[in-house]
């Protein structure tokens, strides 16, 4: 008799985003003249700018010709965008990264859910508060969480590190000593970022205590300002204790196409065992490759006219960060993020919860944002927006805003 993953009944609810999804469409259905904004989930509305746009069609061209066919992608990637990142991504900061040490997969929502397989499950894991879900979730599946408490909304072996106003956003080293701690920067869903003498603390804490962290950089392109780290391998010693994960969907658009990578330097070592092979070996077996079009797309991201097209494209969206930031300072919000991110973290107002203020917003400005508190308890009485929306929605979900 077949039997089901008990860890997966541990999950409290929906996944947040099918949550808000659930509740617009309920909203649409019994109001179908309104006119939804969204700038609650995080998907781009920017087109592929025209350099990936060539080099798909090129791509494509030589998949319909038996002589530049290509079949399954190499394991860890074709060689020609591993190299490309190394030395653009890595080389470019001073960071000691090679080609082989790049995993090219079809996202960093993936490798960061995919990522604690390598890992025993007697691992504490410790995560900020609030956290993107999938680092919690991953581990709930994994059997790894322990189990849930539905007063405290915390699951018992999960080290929680709150992060707040007091300490702004940046979590503080934890009590107890955890196994696997995951960090985002610039982070998601707060916006804020970290400095380099801070992320070097948390390196030197790591390799103190043989702690590995799972680094998540996917937004590491829409920083601004300086002795902000782009890469935590610009820390000293991080090739010791680190994995770093990126992405192109924020950075270049790809939210559609779907590639990432993971980097995991060939001196990680768990119990004297190369963490390198152990991901090698998963990929290999779980994961057929990114497409051969997909890649080439991913190269010219790199290209000069590349780089300048995407710049283009972040200044965008961080023009409408920028709107968001004044409008909603100039209504009193006490407002977060929006400099070196992408999202905007606000605090609700009049004591309101974080999903009261999204049904405020939903049926009185029919504006859509992201419940703080879906990121977990700390969340609590904050709102995510993002500034990925169209300008002109953009301007008009804050002067629906302003009019309630």
């Amino acid at each position: 008799m077949a039997k089901v993953n008990q860890d997966y009944l541990k999950l409290p609810g929906s996944y947040l985003f099918s949550e808000i999804g659930r509740r617009v469409r309920e909203y649409e259905a019994a109001h179908p003249e309104s006119q939804i904004i969204r700038l609650g989930i995080g998907d781009v509305t920017r087109p592929l700018c025209p350099a990936v746009i060539d080099a798909l069609h090129k791509a494509t061209d030589e998949m319909g010709s038996a002589e530049t066919f290509h079949g399954y992608a190499p394991d860890l990637g074709y060689e020609f965008l591993r190299k490309t990142i190394a030395q653009k991504d890595y080389g470019d900061r001073g960071c000691d990264i090679s080609a082989e040490e790049i995993f090219v997969s079809d996202g960093a929502k993936c490798d960061c859910g995919n990522i604690q397989e390598i890992f025993s499950k007697d691992n504490k894991i410790a995560v900020c508060d609030p956290v993107y879900p999938v680092y919690v979730d991953s581990n709930v599946m994994a059997g790894r969480a322990g189990e849930y408490d539905p007063v405290n909304e915390l699951f018992s072996d999960v080290i929680y590190m709150p992060c707040d106003a007091s300490n702004c956003f940046v979590p503080d080293f934890p009590k107890e000593v955890p196994d696997l701690i995951y960090l985002c920067f610039p982070n998601n869903p707060t916006g804020a970022v970290i400095a380099k003498s801070k992320l070097q603390q948390w390196v030197d804490y790591a390799r103190s205590h043989g702690s590995v962290i799972l680094y998540d950089a996917a937004y590491e392109a829409y920083i601004c300002e300086e002795d902000i780290p782009h890469s935590i391998y610009e820390c000293e010693g991080a090739r010791e204790c680190a994995i770093e994960f990126r992405s192109f969907s924020k950075t270049a658009g790809f939210t559609g196409l779907r590639l990432g990578y993971t980097v995991i330097p060939k001196d990680l070592k768990v119990e004297k065992t190369p963490l390198w092979n152990l991901w090698a070996r998963r990929h290999g077996t779980k994961y057929n490759g990114a497409p051969y079009i997909v890649q080439r797309a991913g190269e010219a991201v790199y290209s000069d006219e590349g780089r300048a097209q995407v710049k283009e494209q972040i200044a965008y969206y961080m023009d409408n960060a920028k709107i968001i930031l004044k409008e909603l300072k100039s209504l009193g919000y006490d407002v977060y993020g929006g400099i070196n991110a992408p999202y905007i973290w606000l605090k609700t107002p009049h004591d309101m919860t974080s999903w009261e203020f999204f049904d405020y917003l939903l049926k009185e400005a029919n504006v859509v944002g992201t419940p703080g508190s879906g990121f977990g308890p700390h969340g609590e009485h904050y709102f995510r927006l993002t500034a990925f929306g169209d300008r002109e929605k953009t301007i008009e979900a804050l002067n629906r805003i302003k009019n309630i």
